[in-house]
């Protein structure tokens, strides 16, 4: 049987927020993905996104939604759309979350390994900020969404644990404290890393991640009451089993390359 790939890539990811937002995306960004804009309109009627959360957990493949799907009933029961995705190469942490808010592919946005380097290039966030949007960035410390997106004129909540970055992300939704609100979440990733995709542990945090997500859209639908809001679960690569046992990622291949994406609108 023929090696299959997903055909919507992470780099359209940019510009189908900055579209459901109503503000220019980055000039360069792959075109926004269709669909997407569609569900919104039915949703909205055609009027902008006026809140968004893209939440992003590390290392969620579609192999794993196909394999153990009742695993992501909260993610789920909180979308509109579930959606095959295509990584970037190589598949690893900076370069796939570089490209999801640049719209760019690595040889554009220039991380072409696993280097954390502040992107110069312009960005989702950029484009936001410069259309008049609060945007906040929440991710634990040392991981590359605390490092890559720096050095610009937005809200960082760099922590120490997932669970620190969520609470934090809670509160900042609660006072309505952001248009744009980013959560990463490395608890599947850095877990499958040392026991397995598949080990009791790394699919204790891969529910994990699906039930944070439907906790998130129940507070938004209180805290971002009377407003246009959306979500979106955005994971940048997949994973795959080595030696030992243990997980990695990296290559090009279905189980690295192949994510879902899944969003949800208010």
């Amino acid at each position: 049987m023929a090696v299959t790939y997903n055909t919507i890539c992470l780099t359209q990811t940019a510009a189908t927020v900055a579209a459901l937002m109503d503000f220019p995306a980055p000039a360069a960004a792959a075109e926004p993905i269709r669909v997407v804009l569609d569900a919104a309109r039915e949703r909205f009627g055609g009027a902008p996104v006026e809140r968004m959360l893209l939440y992003n957990p590390d290392a969620i493949a579609m192999w794993l939604f196909q394999k153990y799907t009742h695993l992501f009933a909260g993610a789920m029961l909180h979308s509109s759309l579930t959606l095959p995705m295509l990584s970037v190469m190589p598949s690893v942490t900076p370069v796939c979350f570089a490209s999801m808010y640049t719209g760019v592919m690595p040889e554009v946005h220039g991380i072409r390994a696993y280097e954390k380097p502040v992107l110069k290039c312009e960005t989702l966030f950029d484009a936001a900020l410069a259309a008049g949007r609060r945007v906040a960035i929440v991710s634990t410390e040392g991981d590359s969404i605390s490092k890559i997106f720096l050095e610009r004129d937005l809200a960082y909540f760099i922590l120490s644990t997932p669970e620190e970055c969520n609470a934090k992300a809670a509160e900042l939704m609660e006072r309505d404290a952001c248009d744009l609100l980013v959560l990463y979440n490395r608890n599947y990733d850095s877990t499958m890393h040392r026991h397995g995709p598949e080990s009791e542990q790394a699919l204790r945090e891969l529910a994990s991640n699906a039930n944070t997500f439907a906790s998130f859209a129940q507070l938004a639908r209180e805290a971002w009451r009377g407003k246009r809001a959306a979500m979106a679960f955005l994971p940048d690569h997949g994973c795959h089993e080595i030696d030992d046992g243990l997980g990695s990622h990296g290559l090009e291949m279905p189980e690295d390359m192949n994510i879902v994406h899944f969003y949800g609108f208010l």
